[in-house]
Parts: structure tokens; sequence; C-alpha cells
């Protein structure tokens, strides 16, 4: 890795002091000192790709031709929906400037106290159910791939099959930064070239003819749009965590190339993979993704898909344990960020056995996605206003000041432009909803249409700038 600052061709991650691949990561939310940073934006094309050549993409592209969505309708969806990954792009972009995690930033959105009560629930119960999301995917393949071995169908065989996954994921975020950009460099290209290979037999399979025995027309049409829509945003909007992954890169880092190659690293493998998920489904009985992907693969590549469906899963949740590690010490619980990753991976653990002994795992996927957004479509809102706001000149030292009357004290550590406009944006977002588990009044009176992330995300910004403004409590630049 080279060095915008000085130009040497090597990698500070290398030097004494500093942060190294292979060696556990001994920092927690404090600030990064500007001689142990490093690297170039580009490389968090990586970062960004590896948890994206996902499974799960397969599984939610199926989903919207399952809705009766026609081939080119699902299409639109999916490149549509993957494009809130430019938020999370713009996001990343506070890491270096800040030189600490996105869950110290996000205090100068909620104040200090303020900010406690949000991550409990964005930072670390959010988290823990991603955790247990993409567990369970990787779970019911690896529980696939033992039985090709001839372990028994057993409820025994499933929990070690879940504590396996979960214990190596969390080996990756307890080494922390440093490995993940490292490790995530070679798996991305691995990963990709495993699924390219799954999507060659799907593209062999596909009718491009395809079309359902009754299209959608009018209503139901528009609720199928906003549902599929839904389901592709959500996880976009669920990375509030980027500046994490970019908080060691060099303070004069350019902000638009740490926003852009974070967008695009994952917008390119997300669209890709849940294009090829709809595609599959159009011959495919994909209400059994792992069975129907296995039925067109050659039989002697199918555990090598099976063990890349497992190693996606934990790129992925190595990224969100380590990011809610980091979340649980901004919290102000008084723990190690090691500690802090188990607390949270057996937290995960526990949702994941509870969703793939009990539920449904496809029902589990659909649900869930749908549900987050009313809390992370605005979440997301009021990080990017006050990003906008500040024009990205974040004071890292700032932020860590907990001190009454600090900084980001704001009136009694609340910042209340901020949690007006979140508890305010994730109301509005609750009653344009649609799942399974949840219908809201206005979503149910327009025939079921789910406007929850535009809803959510435009209400939130509304009210955080006119507050903040009100208020006079966010600097322009």
């Amino acid at each position: 890795m080279t060095t915008t600052q000085t130009g040497s061709s090597a990698s500070p991650l290398d030097e004494p002091g500093s942060e190294r691949a292979g060696h556990i990561e001994t920092r927690g939310i404090d600030l990064v000192p500007e001689d142990e940073r490093g690297g170039r934006p580009r490389q968090l094309f990586a970062v960004w790709a590896a948890p994206n050549v996902s499974y799960l993409s397969f599984v939610v592209g199926a989903a919207l031709i399952l809705m009766g969505l026609t081939l080119p309708q699902a299409l639109g969806v999916i490149a549509a929906g993957n494009l809130l990954w430019i938020c999370t792009g713009v996001l990343a972009a506070s890491g270096p400037v800040a030189g600490t995690s996105g869950s110290v930033i996000s205090r100068a959105f909620y104040g200090v106290v303020g900010n406690k009560v949000v991550l409990v629930v964005t930072g670390w119960l959010i988290a823990a159910a991603y955790l247990a999301l993409n567990w369970s995917a990787a779970s019911v393949a690896g529980i696939g791939l033992a039985g090709r071995f001839g372990l028994p169908d057993s409820s025994a065989v499933d929990a070690t099959v879940i504590c396996l996954i979960a214990g190596g994921t969390l080996l990756i975020a307890i080494f922390g930064h440093a490995t993940i950009v490292r490790l995530y460099t070679a798996l991305s290209v691995l990963l990709t070239v495993v699924f390219v290979v799954v999507t060659g037999y799907v593209l062999a399979h596909t009718d491009w003819s395809y079309a359902p025995a009754e299209p959608l027309r009018g209503g139901a049409l528009a609720v199928a749009l906003a549902t599929g829509f839904t389901l592709i945003a959500s996880t976009p909007l669920s990375y509030s965590n980027s500046p994490d992954l970019a908080r060691y890169l060099p303070r004069d880092s350019s902000s638009f190339a740490v926003a852009g190659w974070t967008a695009l690293g994952a917008y390119l493998p997300s669209t890709l993979f849940t294009m090829v998920g709809a595609l599959a489904a159009t011959t495919l009985d994909m209400s059994e993704p792992e069975a129907a992907l296995e039925s067109i693969l050659p039989g002697w590549f199918i555990p090598v898909f099976v063990i890349a469906v497992v190693v996606n899963t934990m790129t992925n949740n190595g990224m969100t344990a380590y990011s809610a590690s980091l979340s649980i010490q901004s919290v102000g619980v008084r723990l190690a960020r090691i500690p802090a990753v188990l607390i949270i991976g057996v937290l995960g653990t526990v949702m994941t056995l509870y969703a793939i002994l009990v539920f449904d795992f496809l029902t589990s996927v659909q649900t869930m996605l749908q549900l987050v957004v009313v809390v992370t479509g605005p979440a997301m809102a009021v990080a990017v206003c006050d990003l906008l706001l500040r024009r990205n000149r974040y004071s890292g030292a700032d932020l860590l000041e907990q001190r009454r009357g600090g900084p980001f004290w704001y009136r009694r550590g609340v910042h209340w432009a901020g949690v007006l406009a979140i508890v305010t944006g994730g109301l509005v977002s609750t009653l344009w909803v649609n799942t399974s588990f949840w219908v809201g009044p206005i979503a149910a009176a327009l025939g079921d249409v789910d406007l929850a992330i535009p809803s959510g995300m435009i209400t939130a910004a509304a009210v955080y700038l006119a507050a903040a403004r009100a208020l006079g409590t966010v600097p322009r630049g």
C-alpha cells in the first residue's frame, strides 16, 4: 500500500507501533494518529466488494420474480435500489477526516447522550439482527454441505455448524481493520471467480422470454415494485459503518475518491448478483434457493460454491461485528474492543439459532429487510444531511470529548434536531411500511404500497435541516 502523504511504497501498517495485518488490532474508537495512517481510497473497492459478492443477493433477486414482477421490472428495481450505496459512500468520506469510527462521528448528529440511545438500536440491535440474517444464509448452505458428507440431520449438527461459522467470523472482527483490508482484497477476487462460474450456469438456464402467468397491473404492480425497492435498498441503508473502514486513510485523502470507491465496490457486485438471482428464478424454483442453484451446478463444484457462500457471509459479518464492537464502546460500555466483539457475536449467534431452528429462512429474510428500514432510512438521511451541512469538516478530538459543555454536548447532551428527525422519520416510515409482520395504516389505505424508505428519509432530512437551522446547532462548513 502507498501513502498519499509521503509517496512511500511502504505501508504504515508495517511500521512499528501501528496496526498490522495478521495482528490483533488494539485500537477501539480512539483517534487514529497521522503517523499510523496509510493506503489509498481505491483499496476500499475490494473491502466493500468482498461482502457483497453474496449468496443473499441471489435470494433477494429471486424474491422479486416470486412477487410476480417481469424480468425487466425486476432488473430495473435492482439497479434503482442499489443506487442508495451512494449514501454509504458519502458517509465513508467522514472517516479519514475525523479519524475515528462512525459511531463516534454520529455524536455530531444526536449529541453525546442522545447518540448512545440511537446506537443501542442502529449500531447494536440491528447489527445483531444482520449478523443473524447472514449467518442464517451461511448456515443453511453449511448444513446442506454437512449432509453431503454424511452427517445426520439433527439440531445438534445444525447448532454446531452455526457456531463454527460464527466463531470464524468473530476472528476476523477480532483481528480488525488491517487484516480486513488485506484479507478482503484477496477474497474479493476468489469469491468473484466462484460466483461468476455460478452466473454462467444460471445464464445457460435463463428463460429470457419469461413472463409471469398473470402479469401484475395497476395497484398490484405498484405494491410489488415498491416492496421490491424496499428489499433492495434496505442493504445499503444498513451500512452506516462505512467511516470505520476508511478512518485509517490519510486525512487529506480525496473525499470524492473515498465515497466513489466505497459506493462502487458495493454497488457493482450487489447489483450484478442480485440480477443473477432474478434470472435464476425464471426457470428454477427459488423458493429453495440453495437446492435450486445446486441442481444446475456440476457435483464437483457444489462444495466449492457452498464454501464460497460461507466465506462470503464471514466477510460480511466480520465487518458488521467489527463496527458493532466500536458502537458498544461509543455507547459508553467500559469494554475493550475484543470483549465487545464477543458480546455482539453471542447475541447474533442466539438469534441465528432461533431463526434457523424455528423460522422459515426466506420469510425471515424478507420480513427483516423490509422492517429495519423504518430506522436505517431516517438514520442514513440524518447522517448525510449533517455531513453536507458541515461540508465534511469533522474534528475527531472534539467528537471524542464527552464532558458537559463540550463541542457536541448541545443541550443536556442531546442534539434535539437529530433526535427529532430520526424519531419523526421513523414514525412516518412506519405508517408506510408493508410487511407480513406489520402494515402501516397509510400503506393499507393506499393498497399496501410500501413507501417506507422515501417517506422516512425525506421526512427525516426535512426535519433535520429545519430544526438545525432553527436551533443554529450545525455550522455550515
